[in-house]
């Protein structure tokens, strides 16, 4: 942007509204003047025209035929018909064919076809270095075969005299209305932006607060363009509170969940100090929850931050699952369970994203291990269908209880088949985090015995 541009964004909102208020009425203002001006200059004419017609008439109707000769008696009348103040000159003319009767011989004259008889015709013409507006006439009398014209002309002194007045006058009461329009607007755009002024009160009067006040803001009736906008900031603080809640339940739970490993670290290195055989091994075991821990902790964060559902691609099911077979194999044999896949033998493609769908498979993959039976069987299943496809992780454990499927999901949570097995209750919160971000499906289902989930997508 120019700085004049943004000279002009940094204008406050009253002056931008007076502005643009006050600029179409400069511009109406202006093209009433334009319009009012052609209007009274043809005002001005006519008035003037009727006037010099009758005096034109006036004459005419002295030119008489007397014993075969043209003769006129010029009325005084007529010619005090056109004294005005500004004093302008009179010009006439009065002649038959070619010779002048009386009045101005040089008087600027045309074709006598061209007008009409008795009727009187106007124009303006230059005269002795004057603009000058003539009425002429034809008349036709009896037993002259010649044209008679009569011509009668005035200067436009007191003409151009009228019309600056009557615009004069025109011009002041436009700068006089828009001048009360500036005193009068002021005020009112003042009353019409005090909404916003108490939209922008309640917003200040948060910063007061030590602790963040993320209530729905109190600002009373607004007007209908105003509503959006305080609707949609108090989503925005909805949607700040509802973070903020889960940073600091998630800050809270996490912190208690670190805290028991934690704990178990200082005895076990209190015991080490003393030369106890099998402190260093619980160290270890420790040392391992606390990082399983940490990695599913920032597993969940990566998931939350993210948010918005990632750009997909075609991800093929199969792959995915050899690959978090082959990264949880040791996993399992150290848990004594097996692992197999079940896949068709060609690739099952979908529209994922693979990073999130390996987590996805992988904590799902990692609990199936993990609370399963010493000898147990878990089964990773890849399926085409005709509405999409369909990745499937199945074991043979404990299962969950009815009661327990509902709290499947929540963070830190641990249902009554994982007591006194590790585990940090935050695999499944990654599972659902990923499936939304995803827009796949999910179901979940006890197979007595074992719990089979189930990963949809839909054919793309």
């Amino acid at each position: 942007m120019t700085p004049a541009e943004l000279r002009l964004g940094e204008l406050a909102l009253r002056s931008r509204l007076l502005a643009a208020m006050l600029g179409p009425l400069f511009g109406v203002a202006i093209l009433l003047g334009v319009v009012g001006g052609v209007l009274i200059g043809d005002a001005v004419r006519r008035a003037g025209d009727r006037v010099l017609g009758g005096a034109l008439a006036a004459i005419a109707e002295t030119v008489q035929v007397e014993r075969g000769e043209v003769t006129l008696d010029l009325p005084a009348a007529a010619f005090g018909m056109l004294e005005n103040g500004s004093g302008d000159s009179v010009f006439y003319r009065v002649a038959v064919g070619d010779r002048v009767l009386t009045g101005y011989p040089d008087l600027p004259t045309t074709d006598p076809t061209r007008l009409k008889v008795d009727e009187p015709t106007f124009r303006f013409v230059r005269y002795r270095d004057r603009d000058i507006r003539i009425a002429e006439m034809r008349r036709s009398l009896p037993r002259v075969t010649e044209p008679v014209v009569v011509q009668i002309a005035e200067t436009l002194d007191d003409r151009h005299g009228l019309w600056w007045r009557i615009m004069t006058a025109l011009i002041l009461g436009e700068l006089a209305l828009v001048l009360v329009a500036m005193i009068v607007l002021r005020p009112a755009l003042g009353w019409s932006l005090r909404p916003l002024d108490r939209l922008r009160g309640a917003v200040t009067a948060r910063d007061t607060r030590a602790a963040p006040d993320l209530s729905p803001l109190q600002t009373g009736p607004l007007p209908v363009e105003l509503k959006p906008l305080a609707a949609a900031f108090d989503n925005l603080l909805a949607r700040l509170d509802t973070a903020t809640a889960g940073v600091r339940r998630f800050t809270a739970d996490a912190s208690h969940q670190m805290r028991t490993p934690l704990s178990v670290l200082k005895v076990q290195v209190a015991l080490a100090r003393r030369g106890d055989p099998r402190a260093l091994d619980e160290i270890a075991d420790a040392a391992d929850r606390l990082e399983h821990l940490v990695t599913q902790l920032l597993a969940l964060a990566r998931a939350d931050e993210a948010g918005a559902s990632p750009e997909l691609e075609q991800v093929g099911l199969r792959e995915v699952a050899r690959a978090v077979i082959n990264r949880r194999i040791n996993q399992a044999i150290e848990a004594g369970v097996e692992i197999t896949l079940d896949a068709p033998d060609d690739e099952v493609f979908v529209a994922a994203h693979r990073t999130l769908l390996f987590e996805i498979v992988s904590n799902l993959v990692d609990n199936a291990v993990r609370y399963n039976r010493r000898g147990g069987l878990v089964v990773v299943t890849v399926e085409r269908a005709a509405g999409g496809a369909s990745i499937a992780v199945a074991d043979d454990g404990p299962g969950i209880a009815e009661a327990d499927l509902a709290r499947l999901g929540g963070r830190f949570v641990r249902l009554g088949g994982s007591h006194g097995r590790e585990g940090s209750g935050l695999g499944f919160a990654i599972v659902q985090s990923g499936i939304q971000r995803l827009g796949a499906g999910l179901n979940v289902e006890n197979t007595n015995p074992g719990l089979r989930v189930t990963v949809v997508f839909e054919a793309s």
